[in-house]
């Protein structure tokens, strides 16, 4: 596969880090550039590459690579967007083969939680049913930390550091007026706890 180009996309909902992945990405892949020329940022996930919308990041200075480590947001834009099974949907697939194509491309980094890791499973099988060699490798993220086989997905700290700074500040606020006012505080939390409610009681 050397000499290929690489395709790279931010999946799901951004998170503290996930650019920092991006980062990762992009920092590696010049480092062997006699494996991976350059790499295609799909424009709000793998719609970009659907609709072939793709940010050529070769073009861009060390600097500005390296400033994603400390850019909020998902500075290629974003999607929740699932893929059919290739035997559901081929038109889909064959579609991505067509951009693959087109831009030489022989790898596929997905960059996202469950959902994402699905999506790079499933383009994984154009190599099989569509014969078009393709290594397919998906970053985790997700506040979650419910992939199967990672340790602790990249996410999961800073959105577990925002919630107890959060709990910490409400305790010494609900302390402060629990004699003559409030008692109970209810704080509604997403990812590992989704759905659920901490409660700071007095």
């Amino acid at each position: 596969m050397s000499g290929k180009n690489a395709f790279y996309a931010q999946s799901g909902g951004p998170t503290a880090v996930i650019n920092a992945s991006a980062c990762g990405v992009l920092q590696t892949a010049r480092q062997h550039s006699d494996e991976i020329n350059k790499v295609y940022a799909g424009r709000d996930g793998i719609i970009g590459a659907l609709t072939e919308d793709l940010i050529d990041t070769s073009i861009e200075t060390d600097a500005a690579i390296a400033a994603l480590k400390h850019t909020p947001g998902a500075a290629f834009g974003s999607c929740r967007y699932k893929l059919a099974s290739i035997y559901e949907h081929r038109a889909q697939y064959e579609r991505l083969v067509e951009v693959f194509q087109a831009h030489d491309i022989g790898f596929f980094f997905y960059n996202g939680g469950g959902d994402s890791q699905d999506t790079a499973y499933k383009v994984s099988q154009i190599g099989a049913v569509l014969d078009y060699p393709i290594v397919c490798i998906g970053i985790p993220k997700t506040i979650d930390n419910d992939l199967p086989i990672t340790d602790c997905s990249p996410g999961f700290g800073s959105a577990a550091k925002y919630l107890a700074t959060c709990i910490r500040e409400a305790t010494f606020d609900l302390s402060s007026v629990s004699r003559t006012s409030t008692k109970v505080f209810a704080l509604e939390v997403m990812g590992w706890l989704d759905d659920r409610c901490l409660c700071a009681r007095r």
